[in-house]
């Protein structure tokens, strides 16, 4: 643990110099708005409908956001407050829904409804310390479907964290570059399931207004208290470009790496990748297409984080076709047709059987104000 520390304070250190995170509430050094607090809230309803998978209203375990199907639900509704005066900033904002219940089910049950809930101050000029639950660092998706171009998450999004509980500290380096240190209870952990933490680091950079580039790493041992240590190392790759004021389009590309559970063996890696298409057909239409790719050893973290010697590989591809329309500036209607592919059985079928195909439908209302 020692170690951890000492590289934990370094890291801290070095991000007081030159670091920060993109996020819509961590801005550089402005003047102080009006009313310094605001509200905010989303509600996104659904039904979805599967092919060729079990006779059950869940879908597949690797899916956490609109995962349920042949039921009319509520994906997740959020409802918040935030606050910023340019010098002390804070959020409070509470959710609820099918997400919630799939993806914090490890929470504890006092938690697992908190959106985000962090305070901040400005330790110097153009830099942000923050404590507390906020969204994760990793991903080129959200855990907010009208952020999204797609309706649906990516595998990769769906299997890295959508939330993280700990410090950040941000800095602006320039209007183009920003940068993030944080240290953490773990990999989308708000109880801290071990006593070693996790550190995490983001580099955003936008040298025009078209085109962004990010680079984010995780680094950390996320196995319970009295398991065997296997330390897991994670770096995430996007690079989003407005090609045209209709088309835009974006790369992203996971790799990681954790331990294996015997010293010295071979570290079970995943790797992942998408591709995304968005072209905006009229005012209020868009069309959005997605390629994509899961590859994991013994199907680490998609299908455990902590994989036994005869644990099958995970090798599926998937796409998807999205249609949008939005009546108004925050109303938001999605109708959206995904496959799936894997070299291997990966589930099971209406009749109990193994497949290796999987379909669904996904359309949604969302709401945003």
């Amino acid at each position: 643990m020692k170690p951890l520390v000492l590289f934990t304070a370094t890291a801290l250190l070095t991000a007081s110099a030159a670091m920060a995170q993109t996020t819509p509430d961590s801005t550089a050094a402005a003047a102080a708005p009006a009313n310094p607090l605001t509200t905010y809230g989303f509600v996104d309803g659904y039904y979805g409908y599967d092919f060729k998978h079990a006779a059950t209203n869940q879908r597949p375990g690797f899916l956490y956001s609109h995962n349920r199907q042949n039921e009319f639900t509520v994906n997740n509704a959020v409802i918040g407050l935030r606050y910023d005066n340019g010098q002390v900033r804070g959020a409070l904002g509470l959710h609820a829904g099918t997400y919630v219940s799939a993806n914090y089910a490890a929470e504890d049950q006092v938690l697992k409804h908190l959106y985000e809930a962090y305070v901040g101050f400005r330790p110097f000029k153009k830099a942000w310390l923050d404590v507390g639950i906020f969204g994760s660092h990793i991903g080129f998706e959200s855990a907010l479907s009208k952020d999204n171009w797609t309706l649906t998450r990516s595998l990769m999004a769906e299997n890295s964290p959508y939330y993280e509980a700990g410090a950040r500290l941000t800095y602006e380096v320039s209007p183009k570059l920003t940068l993030t240190g944080l240290v953490l209870n773990g990999w989308q952990n708000i109880r801290e399931n071990n006593q070693a933490k996790a550190l995490g680091t983001q580099i955003q950079w936008k040298p025009t207004d078209k085109l962004l580039i990010n680079s984010s790493t995780f680094y950390g041992n996320e196995q319970p208290q009295d398991s065997v240590r296997r330390r897991r190392y994670f770096h995430d790759f996007y690079v989003s470009y407005a090609a045209t004021d209709r088309l835009s389009l974006a790369l992203v590309f996971d790799v990681g790496k954790q331990e294996n559970e015997q010293r010295g063996g071979k570290a079970d890696t995943w790797h992942t990748g998408a591709a995304f298409v968005r072209y905006k057909l009229a005012d209020k239409w868009t069309a959005a297409a997605r390629a994509e790719y899961y590859n994991a050893d013994r199907g680490v973290i998609i299908s455990t984080i902590s994989p036994v010697a005869a644990a099958a590989d995970f090798k599926v591809q998937a796409a998807s076709l999205n249609l949008d329309y939005a009546p108004t500036s925050n109303v938001t209607f999605r109708v959206e047709g995904r496959t799936f592919h894997g070299r291997q059985p990966f589930l099971s079928d209406r009749n109990g059987n193994p497949t290796r195909n999987y379909g669904n439908l996904t359309s949604s209302i969302a709401l945003a104000f």
